[in-house]
């Protein structure tokens, strides 16, 4: 969570120790995952989690995330709820501005197109995504921002669904 995510949560600027740690939990997550093909990192509070690499909008560097998914199919469903911030994750950013991205679920890596899930896919998606993590339910109730399902779709052989 960024800075101005931190503050729209608790109404005050976190400490520059406070997001240095957020920084530093998430790349220890990034990094035992990478480092264990998901053998450490792979569940969070009971759910499977993925590596979400994007390219930064602004930096144009490589920016990886673990996220909780939903597999759906071939395809992985991930929600952008910044723990109900009133402002989109970055990661969800990147993908609006760069919609190809890379994920690695356990030990397999693979390129995947992004892409905001529809009305009556959301409708079909949302109560899977709750019973999976109830906290999303909460995460909609404290915003005004509607919470984007995402789809990300495989690409297979260079050709995108």
């Amino acid at each position: 969570m960024d800075e101005t995510n931190a503050k729209e949560h608790t109404g005050r600027r976190p400490s520059k120790l406070s997001a240095a740690l957020q920084n530093a939990l998430t790349a220890i997550h990034t990094f035992a995952y990478e480092n264990t093909n998901g053998a450490i990192g792979g569940r969070m509070v009971n759910c499977p989690v993925l590596l979400l690499t994007t390219k930064g909008r602004k930096t144009n560097k490589q920016r990886t995330v673990p996220l909780l998914y939903l597999s759906d199919g071939d395809d992985m469903v991930l929600v952008a709820s910044n723990g109900g911030a009133t402002k989109h994750p970055t990661w969800w950013l990147n993908l609006q501005s760069n919609p190809s991205a890379q994920i690695q679920v356990r030990g397999t890596k693979w390129r995947v197109k992004a892409e905001r899930a529809n009305a009556e896919e959301k409708r079909r998606l949302w109560p899977l995504l709750i019973a999976m993590y109830p906290g999303y339910k909460g995460y909609q109730e404290k915003t005004s921002r509607d919470i984007p399902v995402v789809i990300l779709h495989p690409v297979k052989n260079g050709v995108e669904k």
